[in-house]
């Protein structure tokens, strides 16, 4: 539906919430430095050619500024379409592009892109020999496709016609010289009516028939909505080459998917197809998955996939027919999928659960079965003719293996690679570095002689993360260290430049260097810098933070990370901190246990983040670890509160017998799941002087069909959902709390309703609240306005009641 709010209407919403509602005064402004911090120029982001031999810069836009984010919006089946661009709306764009080519011993001189005044460029992607760039520039009436010349560093448009990006990214390179585009049908005519007379009442039924779905937003709700989301969403298939000519395909359709395949000769699409549904997004809708010659003729129709609003809530349970899947990325056209065994249901015993499937051109025979897999398929990873690597999981116990088999001879036994638990971090091999290969996907990268395979990951350990390159013998599973980050840097793989692992691009940073791109020659032990960004914040230069462990009642150890002020001193005594932390659910203490982060990471504030407080004399506490655990037949959420306040009380302990802390002048806060926690740690124990909770939810019963990792209905767990809802125990919070929440949150579960509701109840039992909504903001923050407001109202918030709060006249405790 089109919905937007001017800033009036934004007022006197807001006004209406409660009698004691604040006066509109405008956004306010953070004190210095943060304002100036929040405006400096914002580091590019970096992407690595298929060829591995340039890098390129993308230089990001500023925040947006209200106005922008305020313009009219179609939000429909969980879609959120800026009507003048049909694009997605709030997505990135880049204001100007930079080339970085790698040479032999460093980086070549950067040559800039030439790009029309104004440019706003988005869905860039390389074509797959790294000789041309395709990316989307926004006009007033829409998206045009544009292509850069890597050689020439020049750019032209490359059709006026107007693309249709309301489902993503609307080109894909078919080969080297052509894309497959998805555009407006050029008569599609004017837009229908945002409103009309209804003809009669909107009814939905369901008759007997299970279909439980965790709560979405922006869904259908009449057929106005359904009429507006076909026009914006249907799009005309065309084959674009880089001379500009454009050959269309097939007819229109709402096409979520088109994927060509390695050898340019098909494609396939998903269409959406009636009837829609009010409950779930379009990823649920009916559709067809279609195999297309490149003249628009179908091939094979290759499933009939009906409405899916009846796979359940459990993590492990699936759609039945046809998932996941693609093209093998080394093989010219063969296709992938997966099937489930047990119709999709993790209830159903059964041996096997899931089957994958191949099918070659000319897609005529009957497919074949690559392997059945004991858990869920999470996916393949192609290697070579006869190797492929299969990776199957289970969401409730955490288990997750991958194996090795052959693909010309499926019936041999698969070798077992990894068999380990998810959530332990210290235990993950890494995953396997992968290259563009011959047909120009991405391919599990080997040696010359086929023999070994790459792992890169983030090396966690007691002492921090530590990134990583192995080698691994594919026969036999055996890994050998080819390098290691080493303090006191934070150093990572971004590419690896050849078939030996002995140069590799990697990104590069410690606590006062800002991350940089360096190329590594690992043999040589030689680093080479190729990019010089600067610190964006060098206010923040004398800032150490130190990773501290500490142990709860239980045992349990956790971990954080301390930020002191710059400047700060013993001598200066105790400070008032700020606690900022998002809970996580285990089912095992020994990895709850495990350390998490890095103490050698360049760590600088940008957006709303809680960093922003130390300009201001406060201590931090960041992400002090809140595990949750559930060992055995126990589930995590039904000790929720005790493992809390718990983790929480364990938190305060230390950072005072360190010294640094006043325990009667800390806060806490949260985003999202952090907020949930924030009110619950005020209603359950006296820890804090003031919470934060922002975009959160408060009431678990308007969450029924689960929430978080908790698989459970509300009415399988009634207890649990009680007793985890701050807005029950809303009578206990006796400590000041901001709640803040953005008027067009469309995450699951965080509906604006939940922090309305928590303000009426705080109100209600004369607690010392006060509720902010941030007209047209999504579950996080991005309007400069808007980020310049919250930023505000944290400080003066923190200032008022924690900083400035008299000393209580009893001990802090826990409650009961």
């Amino acid at each position: 539906m089109l919905r937007s709010l001017t800033r009036l209407g934004s007022a006197l919403f807001c006004l209406t919430l409660a009698v004691t509602a604040a006066a509109q005064d405008g956004y306010r402004q953070p004190p210095a430095p943060i304002a100036q911090i929040l405006d400096a120029a914002r580091t590019p982001i970096v992407s690595v050619s298929p060829d591995r031999a340039t890098l390129l810069l993308q230089e990001r836009d500023e925040m947006p500024s209200i106005a922008e984010l305020a313009a009219p919006e179609a939000r429909l089946a969980g879609l959120r379409i800026n009507p003048r661009t049909n694009a997605a709306s709030r997505a990135t764009t880049f204001k100007g592009l930079r080339l970085l080519r790698i040479g032999a011993r460093g980086a070549e001189p950067e040559r800039r892109i030439a790009l029309p005044p104004g440019a706003s460029v988005g869905n860039i992607t390389w074509a797959r020999d790294g000789g041309r760039i395709a990316f989307t520039m926004a006009g007033d009436s829409g998206l045009t496709l544009w292509l850069a010349n890597v050689g020439s560093a020049t750019a032209r448009q490359l059709s006026a016609a107007k693309l249709n990006a309301a489902m993503g990214a609307p080109c894909t390179w078919i080969d080297s010289s052509r894309l497959v585009c998805r555009f407006v049908p050029a008569n599609r005519g004017a837009a229908p009516a945002e409103f009309s007379v209804p003809k009669g009442p909107v009814i939905q039924q369901s008759m007997g028939r299970a279909a439980a779905n965790r709560t979405y937003q922006d869904l259908l709700q009449n057929a106005a909505d359904e009429a507006r989301f076909e026009y914006l969403a249907t799009s005309q298939i065309a084959i674009v080459s880089a001379d500009g000519s454009m050959n269309p395909i097939g007819g229109p359709g709402i096409y979520t998917t088109v994927d060509p395949s390695p050898d340019g000769r098909y494609l396939v699409l998903n269409a959406v197809q009636r009837p829609y549904s009010y409950v779930v997004t379009v990823g649920s809708f009916p559709s067809t998955i279609a195999l297309w010659d490149l003249s628009g003729a179908v091939v094979k129709t290759l499933a009939q996939r009906p409405l899916r609003d009846d796979v359940g809530t459990s993590f492990d349970a699936v759609p039945r027919g046809m998932r996941v899947g693609g093209w093998r990325s080394d093989a010219p056209a063969t296709l992938w999928w997966v099937e489930a065994l047990d119709e999709g249901d993790p209830s159903r015993p059964a041996e096997k659960r899931d089957r994958v499937y191949t099918l070659s051109s000319p897609f005529t025979g009957e497919p074949s079965i690559l392997l059945d897999v004991e858990l869920r398929s999470r996916g393949v990873q192609w290697v070579r003719e006869d190797l492929a690597l299969v990776s199957e999981s289970w969401s409730k116990t955490r288990r997750t293996r991958t194996w090795a088999v052959d693909p010309r001879n499926p019936a041999a036994p698969p070798r077992l690679i990894f068999d380990r638990s998810s959530e332990d971090r210290y235990a993950n091999p890494g995953s396997f570095v992968t290259v563009v290969g011959p047909f120009g996907e991405r391919v599990v990268l080997t040696s010359a002689d086929g023999r070994f395979a790459y792992l890169q990951g983030t090396g966690a350990s007691p002492e921090g993360d530590r990134p990583f390159l192995d080698r691994i013998e594919l026969s036999t599973g055996k890994t050998e260290r080819l390098w290691r980050s080493e303090a006191p840097y934070y150093e990572q793989i971004v590419a690896v430049l050849d078939d030996a692992a002995a140069r590799v691009v990697t990104q590069r940073e410690s606590l006062k260097d800002p991350p940089n791109y360096f190329l590594r020659d690992i043999r040589a032990n030689r680093l080479t810098q190729l990019t010089r960004f600067a610190d964006p914040a060098p206010q923040y230069a004398a800032v150490e933070p130190r990773l501290i462990t500490y142990k709860r009642d239980d045992g349990v150890q956790l971990s954080a990370k301390l930020y002191l002020p710059p400047g700060y001193t013993p001598a200066q005594g105790p400070l008032p901190f700020l606690f900022w932390a998002y809970p996580e659910e285990f089912r095992s203490a020994a990895a709850a246990a495990q350390v998490v982060g890095s103490p050698y990471r360049f760590v600088r504030p940008a957006g709303t983040s809680h960093l922003f407080l130390l300009t201001q004399g406060y201590g931090i506490l960041d992400g002090p670890t809140m595990p949750i655990i559930g060992e055995g037949d126990r589930e995590p959420n039904d000790a929720y509160i005790e493992q809390l306040v718990s983790s929480a009380k364990a938190a305060v302990d230390e950072v005072v017998r360190l010294g640094v802390a006043d325990r009667n002048r800390i806060g806490v806060g949260g985003h999202s799941y952090g907020a949930f926690m924030t009110a619950n740690l005020l209603a359950h124990s006296d820890l804090f002087r003031a919470g934060i909770a922002r975009s959160g939810a408060y009431n678990r019963t308007l969450t029924p069909f689960g929430f978080q990792a908790e698989e459970r209905t509300f009415w399988q767990a009634r207890d649990t959902y009680g007793a985890m809802s701050p807005f029950y125990y809303a009578d206990r919070i006796n400590e000041p709390i901001l709640l803040i929440h953005g008027e067009a949150d469309n995450n699951s579960g965080t509906f604006p309703i939940q922090s309305e509701r928590m303000y009426a109840a705080l109100m209600g039992n004369k607690g010392t609240v006060r509720y902010v909504v941030l007209p047209a903001e999504a579950h996080g923050y991005a309007a400069r306005e808007s980020v310049g407001h919250t930023l505000w109202e944290m400080v003066n918030w923190l200032d008022t009641y924690v900083k400035h709060a008299p000393r209580p006249a009893a001990p802090v405790t826990v409650r009961d």
